[in-house]
């Protein structure tokens, strides 16, 4: 930024920058996953209580290369939005979000796992080095990256106990991998005809068991409930399989249609289920503020390695946004003080705020106005008599 502002005040030119952000040997997944986890544990988690669900979310987004025909590893990939096939990378992300915060935590330029696809050019490396995992990584399949995304974070210290996608990753084959890394997931599922759910004992798609249920009326937050089995088979193929409860809720933008969310979580209720899958949006905020804001797609360095570099600095400037929003937004950051705070009203019920209104009231009428104690008596009850009938209650609970 100084460079650009012409402000430098380093003894260096901005070749020497470039050549950093080319440098094959840093690893800067490594750097992005142990910065954010080092945010979280020493500074959001003291500012919340230990009861709040922390969650990771993974979602992807397209990353547009004009000069797609010399940045390596540029290559056809498939937009969700505009459902058509752009130059560019896929743009995996692992975030974490405990529902006030969010913080990027790692990820993956993907370019495509077909050599047909691929449209920029190949360098070759040492396969023992850095850049050569890298462009090993960005050529396997989206599913399998999100695995390796979520164990690295594992391995560096992050905590979390549900993970949350949208309906691109949520196979039961993924959904059975991240039950083995001992985390729950809450996703969208595609109402296909491929994807068969265990249900009263029979394999049934997701719109074969909405249609045979009978559906919530009213004003109910979501539409049905009902508990599955999932299975897939593994690489050896053995058959696994797992509990799981879909819950089905009204399309926002269409009341008459509904989507399906699936949790692996049973002990989790309808209302929380939906509760925590809002949380996933958090992340869709995070690319619109990477991209329209602090120049994602503004770099033009054509270097594999260069790329990734340009994104991780990027996410180092949101991890720092979203502290700074942290301190100046959330109450909470006051520490101690809110949980003294939180522990002193919590001891002052409605109850006895009403029996010292009541009591107040009485006082200064006595000052004013000097009433006799049977007077007060008497402007007591009236009082009690015209207020609404739950503040009454109340008033009589405090008196008894």
């Amino acid at each position: 930024m100084q460079q650009r502002m012409q402000e430098l005040r380093g003894c260096f030119s901005k070749n020497t920058y470039y050549r950093f952000l080319s440098n094959p040997h840093v690893n800067w997944l490594h750097f992005t996953t142990r910065l954010a986890v080092r945010i979280i544990e020493q500074f959001l988690k003291p500012l919340t209580s230990e009861n709040r669900r922390e969650c990771f979310v993974i979602d992807d987004s397209l990353y547009e290369r004009a000069g797609y025909k010399r940045t390596e590893l540029a290559a056809r990939v498939f937009d969700h939005v505009s459902m058509r096939y752009k130059k560019g990378f896929r743009l995996l992300t692992l975030g974490w979000t405990d529902g006030a915060s969010f913080l990027p935590v790692n990820s993956v330029l993907l370019s495509s796992t077909k050599d047909e696809n691929i449209l920029g050019k190949r360098c070759s490396f040492d396969h023992r080095t850095l850049s050569h995992k890298r462009q090993e990584m960005a050529c396997e399949k989206a599913t399998t990256v999100m695995i390796h995304l979520l164990k690295e974070a594992l391995d560096a210290g992050a905590s979390a106990r549900y993970v949350l996608f949208d309906s691109w990753f949520s196979s039961p084959r993924q959904l059975l991998d991240v039950l083995a890394l001992k985390l729950h997931t809450i996703a969208m599922i595609k109402r296909s005809s491929k994807r068969h759910y265990e249900f009263e004992r029979k394999r049934m798609t997701v719109k074969q068991i909405f249609a045979a249920c009978k559906k919530r009326r009213g004003r109910s937050r979501y539409l049905l409930s009902v508990p599955v089995k999932i299975s897939a088979k593994d690489a050896e193929g053995r058959e696994e399989t797992a509990e799981a409860r879909i819950v089905c809720v009204r399309n926002r933008q269409n009341r008459k249609d509904w989507i399906a969310i699936i949790s692996t979580d049973m002990s989790l209720s309808e209302e929380e289920i939906i509760r925590l899958y809002g949380r996933r949006w958090d992340i869709e905020v995070f690319f619109k503020t990477c991209k329209s804001y602090l120049h994602l797609r503004s770099y033009h360095g054509l270097s594999y390695d260069a790329l990734t570099a340009h994104v991780a600095f990027v996410f180092t400037r949101y991890m720092m946004l979203s502290v700074t929003k942290r301190k100046d937004e959330d109450e909470r950051a006051i520490g101690e003080l809110f949980y003294l705070m939180v522990k002193e009203i919590a001891d002052v019920t409605f109850q006895q705020s009403m029996m010292i209104l009541q009591e107040v009231m009485l006082a200064s009428i006595k000052t004013v106005f000097h009433a006799t104690d049977k007077q007060l008596q008497v402007i007591a009850q009236d009082f009690v008599n015209r207020l609404p009938e739950y503040m009454r209650s109340a008033l009589q609970k405090s008196a008894a």
